[in-house]
């Protein structure tokens, strides 16, 4: 698990998300619910191919990601790369 000072150095070079306890949690807005579902899609090729599975909340086109690496009950690198490739998309 991550300390406080590498969190807090990870989550400077992200945009938009957000650290809430022990996940961080990004929102996302499309102009449809076509939209919102192709980006859950490409999320879901990001996550298959790092083996690692955010939380999704999908309402019509808002799309919540939460990521958290529940075997170490916290942060880990492996959450931050993942946002990274997200943000990509």
């Amino acid at each position: 698990m991550m300390n406080l000072q590498e969190i807090n150095q990870e989550m400077s070079e992200l945009d938009g998300w957000a650290l809430t306890g022990s996940s961080i949690e990004k929102n996302f807005s499309f102009g449809n619910f076509k939209e919102a579902i192709a980006f859950v899609n490409g999320v879901g090729e990001i996550a298959e191919k790092n083996n690692h599975h955010p939380d999704i909340m999908i309402n019509y086109d808002q799309v919540r990601l939460s990521l958290t690496t529940h075997s170490e009950s916290g942060l880990s690198k492996k959450d931050f790369e993942v946002a990274k490739e997200i943000d990509n998309l």
